[in-house]
């Protein structure tokens, strides 16, 4: 299962390829955030939207700005605000001269679009952006104006606790791939950053990344097509299933993941076997990202919550407690 044909060891080997170069270019210009920078991959393979989640000043616009250089994909920024409205992302109808009206697209209409603190923004404007990862279209005074092949979210959320933060509805979250954690890079990696600024490196220019372009639009369609021949046997699916539905079940959580969240691990680990090399899937792939797929779709019991319990945590003990196959 995972495709009508087999891919060829050619093939699988052309992909892997381009698939890690792709994350060692971007490990080169986003220095200490190694395990995000293959899950942005990943992600991409798999024709997901990201949600990156981390402090102030970890990396999160500049990992995006350098996919969109290393694969020659146009790269739009949203900063969310209170008062972003839906026509500010989705774009307006225009008066003409000649009475009649012109569509001039807004933000979204990109490769890969990071939407910036999308906690700030308001419901309605979240709406929008909903509608747009979900059927890869917007539609404005009820005209559908279809989106780039390549459109990908990218949005970054501050920590809820940062003031004038607020959590996004669960409808909203299940629409993202995966949920990306960023922490604070190494003293090695930290002082390998000031080294690169001292080099002449700026985050704001581009041209200073020093990275080539390695694939365009048409070379990750072909990855992402490659991503859905991979291999899944039944009793890998038969495993992502019961993974999914021990969290609906599980003691910890007051919140399960849905069938979204089995699809979403299923071509999650589709990508990890073809980066890896492999035109099969095995139970290491299912088991070392269930954790990003599912952390933003479970909600831990508030009594957990409040001793510290994570959702990685509670995650876990799920997957401690149910046996991979064989």
């Amino acid at each position: 299962m995972g495709g009508t044909e087999a891919l060829t060891a050619a093939e699988v080997e052309a992909e892997a390829r381009v698939a890690r170069e792709l994350v060692a270019t971007l490990g080169r210009v986003v220095l200490g955030q190694e395990a995000v920078i293959t899950e942005a991959v990943l992600a991409l393979m798999a024709r997901g939207h990201v949600l990156l989640e981390g402090a102030p000043g970890t990396a999160k616009t500049l990992l995006v700005r350098t996919l969109a250089e290393a694969m020659g994909l146009t790269f739009r920024r949203i900063q969310f605000t209170p008062d972003l409205m839906p026509s500010d992302i989705t774009g307006v109808n225009l008066l003409t001269s000649t009475g009649g009206f012109s569509f001039r697209p807004g933000p979204l209409f990109g490769d890969l679009v990071l939407g910036d603190e999308i906690n700030r923004a308001p419901a309605k404007t979240q709406a929008a952006l909903l509608e747009a990862m979900q059927e890869r279209h917007v539609t404005v005074d009820g005209t559908s104006h279809p989106l780039s092949a390549s459109f990908t979210v990218f949005a970054t959320q501050n920590p809820i606790e940062f003031e004038g933060t607020y959590p996004l509805p669960e409808a909203e979250l299940d629409r993202f791939l995966i949920k990306s954690l960023l922490e604070y890079p190494s003293a090695e990696a930290e002082q390998g950053v000031l080294a690169r600024v001292l080099g002449g490196f700026e985050a704001a220019e581009p041209a200073s990344f020093g990275v080539t372009r390695l694939l365009d639009a048409e070379g990750l369609a072909r990855l992402r097509a490659a991503t859905r021949r991979v291999r899944v046997e039944p009793t890998l699916t038969a495993y992502i299933t019961t993974l999914v539905r021990a969290t609906r079940g599980a003691p910890a959580l007051t919140l399960g993941a849905s069938p979204r969240a089995s699809v979403a691990l299923l071509r999650l680990a589709q990508a990890a076997a073809l980066l890896d090399g492999r035109d099969y899937v095995v139970p290491d792939d299912v088991k070392r990202l269930a954790p990003p797929v599912l952390r933003h779709r479970v909600a831990v019991a508030p009594e957990l919550e409040l001793e510290g319990v994570t959702p990685d945590q509670a995650l876990r003990t799920i997957l401690e407690r149910i046996e991979a196959p064989r």
